[in-house]
């Protein structure tokens, strides 16, 4: 079986289409959004209803943190993240939100365990940058595999039984090992704002049979995406940092 897994598409228009035309190409059994489909970028609302129309096509979605802080209304982030969320609130309509507001904050799908932050308690959006929060999050669930994303990087954690999780940055459109031994976190990276210097955008492809999964990289026109932030007066840092993957 092949997933193919989306994460942090942040109503970026051209990364999102970018991608998906590279999953038609693979045709894979499962697609998977794992959350934030809105915030920082220009066309919530396309995103938004292209999600709806994948859900209605049997695609999976879980809640991210900017799609709770845009239904809840939320002001406890950065300046830009806030002056964003308010901005895609008034360009949302009633049914968008309500869409918004009856995502999961997880799903289980055999032994895949899909959630946007991590594990360890979804609804507080905890970040996994390092060792000890992957062995926190591992611990928070028995599924072989967990798939995330939140940090916009690109990463795997192999963990055997007994012994803590060992850190792996898989390279770009290569792919990476599953072990049969280990249980797994995979941080799947970012469609619509990578954040590991690479601006092309990111999904991963699990492929169960050959125990592998293939960071996959998307060059999409990120310059286009600036203007359109720009004109919708949007913060300028959230269109520049698009182009230097920051």
């Amino acid at each position: 079986m092949r997933v193919a897994i989306l994460s942090d598409i942040h109503a970026n228009r051209e990364a999102l289409d970018a991608v998906l035309d590279a999953v038609h190409k693979l045709g894979p059994d499962q697609l998977v959004l794992l959350g934030d489909l809105v915030g920082y970028g220009p066309d919530p609302v396309h995103v938004v209803e292209k999600a709806a129309g994948l859900i209605a096509q049997g695609a999976l979605c879980v809640l991210g943190n900017h799609d709770e802080a845009v239904v809840l209304n939320r002001t406890d982030m950065t300046e830009n993240a806030r002056f964003a969320v308010q901005w895609t609130r008034e360009r949302l309509a009633p049914a968008h939100f309500d869409f918004l507001a009856r995502l999961p904050l997880s799903l289980q799908s055999e032994d895949r365990l899909y959630v946007h932050a991590s594990a360890e308690r979804p609804a507080k959006w905890l970040y996994i940058r390092d060792v000890d929060a992957a062995e926190r999050c591992l611990s928070s669930s028995d599924a072989r595999f967990i798939f995330c994303g939140h940090t916009h990087i690109p990463a795997v954690y192999y963990a055997l039984p007994g012994r803590r999780p060992i850190h792996f940055q898989p390279l770009d459109n290569v792919a990476a090992p599953l072990s049969a031994l280990a249980r797994h976190l995979v941080i799947v990276g970012a469609v619509g704002q990578p954040r590991d210097g690479n601006p092309a955008a990111c999904f991963a492809v699990v492929d169960t049979d050959r125990r592998e999964v293939t960071m996959v990289r998307v060059p999409y026109d990120h310059e286009e995406t600036e203007r359109k932030i720009k004109a919708a007066g949007l913060p300028a840092w959230l269109g520049m940092r698009l182009k230097i993957g920051r």
